[in-house]
């Protein structure tokens, strides 16, 4: 079998964009070209590797035992060629990195800022996603490390914990609830709410909303969480966010009201298969989030 890099980058581009098209755009590649590259590794082995349906493909068994290795081969040559930069005049390194929205929002601007500064041949391919499927895609190796809230069940990833993340409900000063101790969720779900057009913490508020019965009825959904708060505040109503970026958003037209779920207790934390095995550029990336975390406050 003669595979080389290419291939193994281009079949785990197409199973994870469930089709070939999709994953022939993600690896830069012509569809007629990554076509004929699947066609080859098929031809080469004897057997399918895509089940092809009007949905899309999905991976064949022996397709799923290629995907397991391929995975593992493209992350140990990343973690190669970052490794060796140090070492190489103008070799480019990356790195994947996954974060829930408050980490995207709160904790990463500041940390990619400092470290981008520090190693401008690194390019940082980041993405948003849930607590749960950061989770699962670091293991499997689909990225580096990932930010997460630790009431995700880690497995058998190695975590570092961060800071604080507790969420807080939070509206117009003059509002009932502005007098309020405290709230439950589900003596709130059903008012109007102000949040995010999409994300982790949209999908994550979605999902426990769904637990009660209930489902969460959006006046506003915009993209910063200082666009919501300015929209609470505004009485437009109310809205869920990160204590921390609810704190930075405080003024006297808003009152921040704890929420007593346990599941809005929560840190942040960096999750990886083993952080020993990180590349190099990675290893500091982790170390600069790291203090980024301590500067905002403590773990809890």
């Amino acid at each position: 079998m003669r595979f080389d890099l290419a291939d193994l980058r281009l079949f785990v581009a197409i199973v994870e964009a469930g089709s070939i098209s999709a994953g022939a755009e993600a690896a830069h590649l012509a569809l007629a070209s990554a076509s004929a590259r699947v066609s080859g590794m098929e031809a080469m082995l004897g057997t399918a590797l895509l089940s092809r349906g009007r949905r899309g493909v999905t991976p064949t068994p022996a397709g799923t035992t290629l995907l397991h290795h391929a995975r593992i081969m493209t992350a140990q040559a990343e973690r190669m060629r970052g490794d060796l930069r140090a070492y190489a005049s103008g070799l480019k390194g990356g790195i994947r990195l996954l974060s829930n929205t408050a980490a995207l929002v709160e904790l990463l601007p500041a940390a990619l800022s400092r470290f981008l500064a520090a190693y401008p041949d690194i390019d940082i391919d980041m993405e948003e996603k849930t607590s749960a499927d950061i989770v699962l895609a670091v293991a499997e190796e689909r990225a580096e490390f990932g930010v997460v809230a630790d009431s995700a069940d880690m497995g058998r990833l190695e975590t570092i914990p961060l800071c604080a993340d507790r969420l807080t409900l939070i509206a117009a000063a003059d509002h009932p609830l502005a007098a309020r101790t405290a709230v439950a969720f589900a003596d709130v779900v059903e008012e109007p709410f102000v949040g995010l057009s999409a994300g982790a913490l949209h999908g994550h508020l979605a999902d426990q909303a769904a637990r009660l019965g209930r489902r969460i009825t959006y006046r506003v959904r915009l993209r910063s969480f200082d666009m919501v708060a300015r929209m609470v505040e505004a009485g437009i109503g109310i809205g869920i966010l990160p204590l921390a970026a609810a704190e930075r958003c405080r003024s006297d037209g808003l009152a921040i009201i704890p929420l007593s779920d346990p599941w809005t207790q929560r840190r942040l934390t960096i999750c990886a298969r083993r952080f020993g095995d990180l590349s190099r550029h990675a290893r500091a990336l982790v170390e600069e989030i790291e203090r980024q975390a301590e500067a905002i406050g403590p773990a809890g």
